[in-house]
């Protein structure tokens, strides 16, 4: 798989929507995971990333225009035990809830479908870190989506990848662009580099993204010998 670049596949997309990566750091330290959202509508836009426990949620910007939070306001980031959780929506705490009752990723999944939001149908997409006590660690991204727009058909995709490569990660999102209805990602996650610096990395992927859409930015960097997890959190409304 050709190996891209995340900079100019965020710069050359204005609207890829929401993103998730996960990947380990150059120097083979580090297993590193981020997550942004953009926003096109005012209520989208209306949010902030803030730190939830070991986790992040989302977070009305200003209360008072928020109009809807049934598919904004969640938490992105949860962990259980060992294993951090990513997704953009509610599905975090369904596959936080059934893992905890010891069912898999991909069967905690099969409950949930992509979001009711036609004539979108936005993707479901999640990704899970599961760390070991040798130091190593493995990772897994999913997407639900429609089949083409058709609502009737759930399509379900999960992508596992065990002793991932040093300075190489995978990001999957949720629009090829943008377009009205919007178009749901297609493909395999894409293969990107990543670098041993974490505000490094934030930087890029902050500055990559288009001016007028992006909201906010999370970036973890776990240190696999340790355990120890540095977050940044970047978000547009101050």
């Amino acid at each position: 798989m050709e190996k891209l670049s995340i900079e100019k596949e965020l710069k050359e997309n204005a609207y890829p929507g929401r993103g998730i990566i996960i990947g380990k750091s150059a120097d083979g330290k580090n297993a590193v995971t981020a997550y942004f959202i953009m926003g096109r509508s005012e209520n989208s836009r209306n949010r902030v990333f803030v730190t939830d426990g070991d986790g992040i949620r989302t977070q009305a910007f200003d209360p008072s225009k928020l109009i809807d939070p049934s598919l904004i306001i969640y938490a992105p980031v949860r962990v259980l035990g060992n294993k951090t959780i990513v997704t953009n929506g509610d599905q975090t705490d369904t596959i936080f809830e059934q893992m905890n009752n010891q069912l898999t990723f991909e069967q905690s999944l099969r409950l949930r479908e992509f979001e009711p939001d036609a004539p979108n149908y936005t993707p479901r997409i999640s990704g899970i870190i599961k760390t070991e006590k040798d130091k190593t660690f493995n990772y897994a991204l999913s997407i639900l989506k429609s089949a083409n727009g058709n609502p009737d058909s759930c399509q379900r995709f999960t992508f596992s990848y065990k002793s991932p490569v040093d300075g190489e990660g995978h990001f999957i999102h949720t629009y090829k662009g943008d377009g009205n209805p919007l178009p749901s990602f297609e493909g395999e996650p894409k293969l990107i580099s990543i670098p041993d610096d974490i505000n490094e990395f934030k930087n890029t992927l902050w500055n990559s993204l288009n001016s007028d859409n992006k909201v906010s930015l999370f970036v973890r960097y776990i240190n696999l010998e340790t355990g120890k997890a540095v977050t940044l959190i970047e978000n547009k409304n101050k």
